[in-house]
């Protein structure tokens, strides 16, 4: 009996040296540059909170390994970058949160515009492609990188009769009355991004009578921007505008009736961002989630947890679902982030006042 019992106690701490090994390897991995004085102070402060902007299963997994990596107490919140950002203006520089996890670029870059964004130059920058997914003044950094076009709903579409668009200009065909869906600026900035690009592709005035003669054809403006996607397979929704990762994930839930588009006449894309909240109450754990956010123990969790999202990172692995559907990371336009930044809040604003301020299709819950 005795001797079962050493085996069995041989055996458990054979395991439970290769989980320390195995957790001290992915410290090694994130910590790589960094000061250890940095990771003493984050660990003194031992909090820290996150609203995320990504999905809840790929933020759920992030906070979780960043909490089991260094015996931080972290928690999170799931809130679309719109309400983030309006909640961050709200608290005026006091933020209840630490950092912003995920999500589009615009709201990021209002932020930063507003001043309530923390600069930092984060150490794990270094494994960025380029300088294109960053702020110039370090406020926030790129982690991924998804495309915008049309999921669609292909058994639908044969019980009506009715082919499928193929650019954002065949959305204004009559054949598409009521079924298409957006997402709601207000509370999404994956429409932000919709009403920037239509407006860099068109030009402003041509851009708000599109959305005007768009409007026709929609449904229902959805709060998140993953809204649309969601309601593809299921047959709520024949025609959703939004990001194509978020059909890839879909698809592989086996709604095999999706399709993903890639509209002909351009496209652009978000760069799903990071970033530390001016004034935050924990901020070395917040400079300390840069870092983690910078490297392959977090962003390789994504494509584990339902996120197909183009990786930014060199040192990162691509997800290969992205490259089975036909994305190409590169097949963009040329996307114009300071006009973005700088007009924003105004094309929002021209956008509802097209619409002659919206209507019951607004969903803000």
């Amino acid at each position: 009996m005795k001797k079962v019992l050493a085996v069995l106690t041989g055996v458990a701490l054979v395991l439970g040296f290769a989980g320390c090994n195995k957790k001290e390897a992915a410290k090694k991995n994130v910590d790589s540059g960094i000061a250890s004085s940095l990771i003493e102070a984050a660990q003194a402060e031992g909090e820290l909170t996150v609203y995320g902007s990504c999905e809840e299963e790929y933020l759920a997994a992030a906070v979780n390994h960043f909490s089991e990596l260094y015996g931080i107490k972290t928690k999170y919140q799931r809130l679309s970058t719109s309400e983030v950002y309006t909640k961050i203006a709200e608290e005026k520089g006091k933020p209840s949160g630490d950092v912003w996890f995920g999500g589009t670029t615009d709201p990021y870059n209002e932020a930063t515009a507003a001043g309530l964004l923390e600069s930092y130059a984060a150490a794990n920058a270094k494994n960025l492609i380029n300088d294109n997914y960053k702020d110039p003044t370090n406020c926030w950094y790129g982690i991924y990188k998804g495309i915008l076009g049309f999921m669609v709903n292909t058994e639908e579409l044969d019980r009506l009769g009715v082919k499928a668009p193929k650019s954002w200009d065949d959305l204004l065909k009559p054949e598409y009355k009521g079924l298409i869906m957006l997402s709601n600026p207000n509370t999404a900035g994956t429409a932000k991004l919709v009403i920037n690009t239509m407006v860099q592709m068109k030009g402003h005035d041509a851009a708000m009578e599109y959305f005007k003669k768009l409007d026709k054809n929609v449904t229902q403006y959805t709060k998140s921007g993953s809204g649309p996607s969601k309601m593809v397979g299921p047959g709520e929704c024949v025609i959703g505008v939004g990001f194509l990762h978020d059909g890839i994930y879909q698809i592989l839930q086996g709604y095999k009736n999706i399709g993903l588009i890639v509209p002909s006449d351009g496209t652009s894309y978000e760069i799903g961002a990071t970033a530390i909240f001016k004034g935050a109450q924990h901020p070395n754990a917040a400079k300390l989630w840069i870092e983690y956010a910078l490297s392959p123990e977090c962003v390789n969790l994504a494509k584990k947890n339902g996120s197909y999202q183009f990786l930014v990172l060199s040192n990162a692995d691509q997800p290969p679902e992205a490259a089975q559907f036909g994305l190409d990371m590169n097949n963009t336009i040329n996307y114009n982030f300071e006009d973005a930044k700088k007009n924003s809040a105004k094309y929002i604003e021209d956008f509802f006042a097209a619409l002659e301020g919206g209507s019951d299709k607004f969903k803000t819950k």
